[in-house]
């Protein structure tokens, strides 16, 4: 079934449009999450929750590009399931060993000023990721965003390990400058 005749089940509030999504993106979903919490319960519950959000959000909502606006939920509905567990075990560390990463360039977010300030971040780096050549700006992608280890972008990529790892902490200096040139951040 195509996106735009699921997204009209949604807008008719028919419930076969969540059947139809996770038979479309069921997978992709779960491996988001998978990647995010490693744990086959947290993700079957975050696979639930990304349907019911979907189905609150749509209408009024009516998704450009179906497959990302479903990815965006998923994300972020494991990096708070994430947060909230805090636990060391899951992920086996990659969790910790992300977040740890972006620390040096995205300060902790707190409060109602730094809220709106989120969305401008996520512009900035939106674009930043744009700027990108292809290449790395699907191995900035697949670690920020699907949090794929070092290993898995190694081998989906075709290079060593040490050369993703120097890869994406140029890439991490880049943005770094980039959000100091923005006034993101002070040098």
């Amino acid at each position: 079934m195509k996106d735009e005749e699921i997204i009209e089940l949604y807008f008719k509030r028919n419930e076969r449009a969540i059947e139809e999504t996770d038979i479309k993106y069921g997978n992709y979903l779960e491996s988001i999450a998978n990647n995010i919490l490693n744990d086959d319960l947290d993700v079957e519950e975050c696979l639930n929750d990304t349907y019911l959000k979907t189905w609150d959000k749509i209408p009024p909502t009516r998704p450009k590009v179906f497959k990302a606006f479903l990815a965006k939920i998923a994300r972020e509905l494991a990096f708070d399931k994430y947060r909230a567990s805090r636990s060391k075990k899951r992920g086996n560390g990659t969790m910790h060993e992300i977040l740890d990463e972006l620390e040096e360039c995205i300060p902790a977010s707190n409060g109602v000023e730094q809220s709106i300030l989120g969305q401008e971040l996520e512009n900035i780096i939106a674009d930043y990721v744009r700027s990108l050549p292809e290449r790395e700006a699907f191995i900035f992608l697949s670690r920020y965003f699907y949090a794929d280890d070092i290993t898995t972008i190694s081998k989906k990529y075709g290079i060593s390990k040490n050369n993703v790892s120097v890869m994406l902490s140029r890439l991490r200096a880049k943005l770094r400058t980039r959000l100091v040139k923005e006034g993101y951040l002070a040098s």
